[in-house]
């Protein structure tokens, strides 16, 4: 390798931690791909740190010792985002997204990368005390967002799916109740997605009953995981009484008024 100015080394190593959130990179690693000392190291190391946290962009953390190295953790400013929510509860409040029977339409949201990128790291940022081994989601709306919080983590989606595929070989099947309509609904997930004593943390992007979340955390239970988190995008005000406890929910869905063509949606 020729040898690269110092600019281009930490425009190259910033690269790579981004695109490896939570990835524990020796510091052995960075010497032989860059050819740099240990000393050249550190100093590049700590530009990108203070950088990081001047533009509150993320963290850069070090670990010494043999089995130590540098890793990103993906972060940002807490004020910033408040103001992200702020505006996309105001998209979401927009009259056109009130659909026939009450139901609020966001898919465009949901698929836009900028967007579910952001509340990834939302996600992981408040969810990260609980180290999950994966995420988890239910087929279909709320797969982007889990994606991309298990993007922002660097852990595996797992996907629990209302039928079974043949393609996926032997599954555990449950019945549950729907919160919402009251009605019994089977929800399936492939043996091989999850192994005993892996930790759970669930994903979805609408939460009113709690019906669909509490048969995903029956569903963890049945293959001998364990679910450490619950967190949601937005959950419905009503009803009141929902049946999972503890959970996360960026924001909150007051009312949909279809008659007014208004919608009432605010941050949590």
């Amino acid at each position: 390798m020729n040898r690269i100015k110092r600019i281009e080394r930490i425009i190259a190593m910033t690269k790579i931690l981004i695109d490896n959130p939570h990835y524990l990179f020796s510091f052995r690693y960075f010497c032989e791909k860059f050819q740099i000392a240990k000393s050249t190291l550190s100093e590049d190391v700590s530009a990108i740190k203070n950088s990081m946290d001047t533009f509150g962009i993320g963290k850069v953390e070090t670990l010494a010792g043999a089995a130590g190295g540098v890793r990103f953790v993906p972060g940002s400013n807490d004020e910033e985002d408040q103001k992200f929510l702020v505006e996309l509860a105001h998209k979401l409040s927009t009259p056109d997204r009130i659909l026939p029977g009450g139901l609020l339409y966001m898919t465009d949201l949901l698929c836009d990368p900028q967007i579910v990128s952001r509340l990834g790291e939302i996600f992981m940022k408040k969810m990260y005390d609980l180290r999950p081994d994966c995420i988890m989601t239910v087929e279909t709306r709320g797969i982007p967002l889990a994606l991309l919080v298990a993007r922002a983590f660097n852990v595996p989606l797992v996907m629990a799916r209302h039928g079974s595929s043949v393609t996926e070989g032997s599954s555990v099947n449950i019945n549950y109740v729907s919160g919402t309509t009251k009605t019994i609904q089977t929800m399936t997930m492939p043996k091989r997605s999850l192994h005993a004593g892996e930790r759970v943390l669930i994903i979805d992007d609408l939460m009113k009953g709690g019906g669909t979340a509490h048969g995903m955390v029956k569903l963890v239970e049945e293959l001998g995981a364990v679910v450490v988190g619950k967190a949601f995008l937005i959950e419905a005000a009503e009803p009141q009484d929902k049946i999972i406890a503890d959970y996360t929910a960026l924001l909150r869905l007051y009312k949909i008024d279809e008659a007014n063509m208004k919608i009432d949606i605010k941050p949590n």
